[in-house]
């Protein structure tokens, strides 16, 4: 009987370590770097990384010689509390892709941060279609 009441008197952080070992993959800190949506429409492509609780101007957007490059860099705060536990903390990651520079108008790429979602929208370029021809063989 007492090594029953000892078994289930757990402490609350033991209460809490049991409950989040079983939480999503990206809730643990294994997790390099967010998730990412990349979508197309007629007029664009659109790259939506998620990224809850950041500050969009620690973001830092690259194209350079057909490589899209995301990353995020959080510079440690400090502060003069000890701390006992610390779970979220984002410290830094890095996202690149390969894009086909023919297809993206990059002087018109633009950013924006809301609601926890990094959404970069790249707009095609205007295609002009070659006009059929007709060739006179001589």
């Amino acid at each position: 009987m007492a090594d029953l009441i000892k078994s289930n008197n757990k402490s609350f952080g033991n209460l809490l370590d049991e409950f989040f070992s079983n939480a999503p993959a990206w809730n643990k800190a294994e997790v390099k770097f967010p998730p990412v949506n990349i979508s197309e429409d007629k007029a664009n492509f659109e790259v939506d990384l998620y990224a809850p609780g950041l500050k969009k101007e620690d973001f830092k957007v690259n194209l350079e010689k057909g490589l899209l490059t995301i990353s995020y860099d959080k510079k440690a705060e400090t502060h003069n509390k000890k701390s006992h536990r610390t779970e979220y903390y984002q410290s830094s990651f890095k996202r690149s892709f390969t894009l086909d520079d023919s297809n993206i108008d990059a002087a018109k790429i633009h950013a924006t941060y809301h609601d926890g979602v990094l959404k970069l929208v790249l707009p095609k370029k205007e295609q002009t279609e070659i006009a059929p021809k007709q060739i006179e063989v001589k």
